[in-house]
């Protein structure tokens, strides 16, 4: 499987940017596709995960009402919308995919940088 995310760009403090990922090559019913981010200096965090189904399984208590996950499976391809954008989202955001059945991300794309100013 090949992901590559796309949409980051520098946005305004309240702005909205929304981010694509889309996979390539061998994809399955049973994968989980989830966003992640890292800033400058801190760990890695999950953004918000979904499966290919469509159920949003989780949200970072950090962007819940903000940011919803979509997915579109005709086009393979998992989107971030992020609105009320503040300059803590500020990161290199990743999208990853994991079978259902396994517990770690397999499947990385390249990061997409996200620059909130004030």
């Amino acid at each position: 499987v090949q992901l590559q995310a796309s949409g980051g760009g520098l946005v305004q403090t309240g702005g909205s940017l929304r981010l694509s990922c889309a996979a390539s090559g061998r994809t399955s019913s049973t994968y989980v596709m989830g966003w992640f981010r890292q800033a400058p200096g801190k760990e890695r965090e999950t953004v918000a995960t979904i499966t290919w189904s469509g159920n949003p399984t989780y949200y970072a208590d950090s962007v819940k009402g903000r940011f919803t996950i979509s997915r579109d499976n005709a086009k393979k391809t998992v989107y971030l919308q992020m609105n009320s954008l503040k300059p803590d989202d500020t990161a290199v955001y990743y999208c990853a995919a994991r079978n259902i059945e396994r517990t770690a991300y397999g499947y990385w794309g390249q990061g997409t940088l996200v620059t909130v100013s004030s």
